[in-house]
């Protein structure tokens, strides 16, 4: 069981889901860093105790999210991207929510090249998951990628 639980949620796992959601919008993939994988793990494993969603406010771009029992890589990626709906490309701004669409735009940041991510299972049987984003994305007045993709 325990092997089928690593291969669930190898790099892989995570760079497909961030990398369709890249792609439908024009931006290079994003490809694996082991050195920011080790700094997701490390605050990861921080947050085993509690599986609180708190922002560690270190040098990458961040997504976190938790799950009540096994939370995967794609369910994971799956939420953040869920917000694209929440996107104004013209206006550059979430809708509504003045943060609900930041995990998505993390996600597509064009000049965010580089990821690394960590799972861990809670002391209280939840899962927790980060996402880091080297360089970070989400600067004020930036929009994510260079032009508005309209669905065909």
């Amino acid at each position: 069981v325990l092997e089928s639980c690593r291969a669930q949620d190898s790099p892989q796992d995570f760079l497909a889901p961030h990398n369709r959601a890249r792609a439908q919008v024009g931006v290079d993939a994003i490809t694996w860093d082991e050195s920011v994988a080790a700094y997701a793990r490390d605050y990861a494993n921080r947050r085993r105790g509690d599986c609180k969603l708190i922002h560690f406010g270190g040098p990458y771009g961040e997504n976190v999210a938790w799950g009540s029992g096994d939370l995967s890589a794609a369910s994971a990626v799956g939420m953040w991207v869920a917000e694209k709906s929440l996107y104004d490309y013209n206006s550059n701004k979430c809708i509504g929510d003045a943060w609900g669409c930041l995990h998505y735009t993390q996600v597509v940041w064009r000049k965010s090249t580089r990821l690394g991510c960590a799972k861990v299972r809670c002391t209280s049987g939840g899962t927790f998951i980060i996402c880091n984003y080297n360089p970070p994305g989400n600067y004020n007045g930036q929009r994510p990628y260079d032009y508005p993709v309209t669905s065909i």
